[in-house]
């Protein structure tokens, strides 16, 4: 039986991670639960609206009715995007949905930085957009939830159920690391749940609009992120 007593992100070591990994059931519910036997009110869902989140709010709804799940909303996410959100606060009515707006709206964005940043610098474009938002959230909280998986690229294939996160001086907590895209897309069908319409016009990986494309068939993932540059991460899950 694992510890209820609270871990504080500063005072774990990295055999403490290993530690507490080598006990995690390779269940998605199991990890979910322990997560908030640990944190409570203070972990807080950080969530896409893709494939995997759709699952992940519906396991978590299971364990906390009124879970704190929060949308990075960079202000140029697809229309479908929105309209799923919509569906999921109607069919989660007491999960805690909040849409966490940038600090800089797209004008002043585009005076202090030019138009179409996301085309000239991405990278900063992201940083404004969903890191810098992102990093006020987990300011009030000592750890969160993301849906990452092992298959979804090489840069993911090391992730651990419970994380030491730098980046954020949090923990980060990922129950899906070993689902595969099928068992995701079996989990949505068998519940019926609502999903991005966009993944049947070939969107595996949504994201902003400006920087999302579909992909081939046999191409990877996320292929459709950033297509033609070196770029394939937003910065949330990088060091």
């Amino acid at each position: 039986m694992m510890s209820n007593q609270v871990l504080l992100y500063e005072n774990l070591k990295d055999q403490d991670y290993a530690d507490l990994n080598a006990k995690m059931k390779n269940d998605a519910l199991h990890v979910i639960k322990w997560a908030y036997e640990q944190f409570n009110d203070d972990l807080v869902y950080a969530c896409s609206f893709g494939a995997e989140g759709i699952v992940l709010i519906d396991l978590i709804s299971k364990v906390k009715k009124d879970a704190k799940v929060v949308f990075l909303d960079t202000n140029v996410h697809f229309d479908e995007t929105y309209e799923l959100i919509e569906q999921m606060k109607k069919k989660y009515p007491s999960l805690r949905i909040e849409l966490k707006q940038p600090e800089i709206t797209l004008e002043e964005q585009a005076d202090q930085y030019g138009n179409e940043l996301w085309i000239k610098n991405p990278d900063l474009c992201c940083k404004l957009r969903k890191n810098t938002p992102l990093k006020s959230v987990l300011s009030g909280s000592k750890a969160w939830l993301s849906g990452l998986r092992r298959e979804q690229s090489p840069t993911r294939a090391n992730t651990q159920f419970v994380n030491k996160d730098d980046k954020f001086q949090s923990i980060k907590i990922c129950p899906l690391i070993h689902w595969t895209w099928d068992e995701i897309w079996e989990y949505i069908h068998l519940f019926n749940l609502p999903y991005n319409k966009l993944h049947d016009q070939g969107y595996p990986s949504i994201g902003c609009s400006k920087c999302t494309f579909p992909v081939e068939e046999g191409e990877d993932l996320r292929a459709g992120r950033w297509s033609g540059s070196n770029k394939t991460e937003c910065g949330l899950h990088t060091k």
